[in-house]
C-alpha cells in the first residue's frame, strides 16, 4: 500500500501536471513550428537560393529498379537506400526556429517577473563583551 500512496503523492504534485500541461502544448506548438518552416520559411530561403525544395534533396544509395520513380518518395516505397540530407536540413532548421522562439518566450517571461524585494539586511550581531561594555560605559554617564 506504501508505493501506491507514493505514486499517487507523485503524480498530483503539480510539477508533474505542469510537465504534463507543457508536454502537451509543447506537441501543438511543435505542429505549429514545423508549418511555419515547412510552409513558410523554407520556400523562401528555396527562392532565395535557387528555388530549391530542400525535402526532395537525396544521393540515391543502392540499385534503383528498372521503372521505378526517380522521387524521393517513389525510390522509399520501392525499398531503395536513400541517403535524405534535404529532409535532415528541414529539421535543422526547424529546431533552431523552435529553440530560438523558445528562448525569446522565456526571455519575456523572465522580463515580465516581478523581482522580488530586496530583503534588508539583518543587523550586525553584537558580541556579549560589547554589550557589557556599553552597559557600563552607560552607567558611568549617569
Amino acid at each position: 500500500m506504501g508505493m501506491i500512496q507514493e505514486f499517487k503523492d507523485f503524480a498530483v504534485k503539480g510539477n508533474v501536471i505542469d510537465l504534463a500541461v507543457g508536454v502537451i502544448i509543447g506537441g501543438a506548438f511543435g505542429k505549429i513550428v514545423d508549418s511555419v518552416v515547412g510552409d513558410l520559411i523554407m520556400p523562401l530561403v528555396g527562392a532565395v537560393i535557387g528555388k530549391l525544395d530542400f525535402s526532395s534533396l537525396f544521393v540515391v544509395l543502392g540499385a534503383v529498379p528498372p521503372g521505378t520513380d526517380a522521387t524521393l518518395a517513389g525510390l522509399k516505397k520501392a525499398g531503395v537506400p536513400v541517403f535524405a540530407y534535404g529532409s535532415f536540413i528541414t529539421v535543422a532548421v526547424n529546431f533552431a526556429i523552435l529553440a530560438f522562439i523558445i528562448f525569446l518566450m522565456v526571455k519575456q517571461i523572465n522580463r515580465l517577473k516581478k523581482e522580488a524585494p530586496a530583503a534588508e539586511p539583518a543587523p550586525a550581531v553584537t558580541s556579549e563583551d560589547v554589550l557589557l561594555l556599553r552597559e557600563i560605559r552607560d552607567s558611568l554617564r549617569k
